[in-house]
């Protein structure tokens, strides 16, 4: 009955330090000057991590004159590097490609082939480019059409919807990543090979950054981070590249609290 009451109680303790943290990660990013850095200073950086299908991404940067790591930023963002991947509005693969309506625009004529991971990031790296001339260079812009649609977001300079200036901001943080420094959690060995596994799951972005980052202060050993998986989903994981590491994690989340005994990756 004691190791119940001080597993609850190290929950709620955990929990208000989330709390606490929520208003320091409301506030988004400036990720607008970001990206302007970016493609003033980085674009030569190349990836930090062994990336899946790294052929497809380094084909397409050479195709369309984009960074490799730009590419990689966006398709761990949007589908965590998984080619068979379908959201709730029908977007698709690796870089989750509208079906029908952007991968028909993309010269696509059966939904299976945007599942072909290198055809996927090669239309995904064309429509980013496409975009990017529509906005005259402006990369925060071309992120939030991407994921918000180009007819939504202004070529006049005018605002930019919240939730696609958050897009913007969270494809950055996945570009961290793959720079090999990330903030809300140590940047992963390899999305190649790194196991992950669910410890919480979330309806607002700003609540997983924060259950991290609440969570990571109290076990910094972990590695954790958070994806969005859909509309209104966002997935905390713990990710691992051994079985030592896995089960060494289990043993420090169920000491704060979280108990994943029996969860297999």
């Amino acid at each position: 009955m004691r190791g119940i009451l001080a597993q609850a109680l190290g929950c709620m303790l955990l929990w208000v330090a989330a709390l606490a943290a929520w208003g320091r990660a409301i506030g988004p990013e400036d990720a607008g000057s970001a990206w302007r850095d970016f493609l003033a200073s980085e674009t030569q950086m190349e990836p930090a991590v062994s990336l899946p299908f790294e052929r497809c991404f380094r084909r397409a940067a050479a195709a369309h004159d984009l960074p490799t790591s730009l590419l990689a930023a966006v398709a761990r963002g949007e589908s965590n590097f998984d080619p068979d991947a379908v959201s709730s509005a029908n977007a698709r693969g690796l870089m989750q490609i509208l079906w029908p309506g952007t991968g028909r625009h993309l010269g696509f004529s059966q939904v299976r082939e945007l599942h072909e991971p290198c055809r996927n990031v090669e239309a995904g790296a064309r429509y980013l480019k496409e975009l990017l001339q529509r906005y005259d260079g402006d990369l925060h812009r071309a992120l939030a059409a991407y994921n918000y649609g180009p007819g939504r977001i202004g070529t006049d300079g005018g605002p930019i919807p919240d939730g696609a200036r958050w897009y913007s901001a969270y494809i950055y943080r996945h570009l961290r990543y793959v720079l090999g420094d990330g903030r809300a959690s140590r940047p992963a060995r390899s999305p190649a090979t790194d196991g992950q596994i669910e410890i919480a799951l979330f309806n607002a972005p700003y609540r997983a950054e924060s259950f991290v980052a609440a969570l990571q202060a109290r076990v910094p050993e972990l590695r954790l981070d958070w994806f969005r998986q859909d509309v209104g989903r966002f997935r905390v994981v713990m990710l691992f590249d051994s079985s030592e590491e896995y089960d060494s994690g289990l043993r420090r989340l169920t000491t704060a609290g979280f108990p994943l005994a029996g969860r297999r990756p």
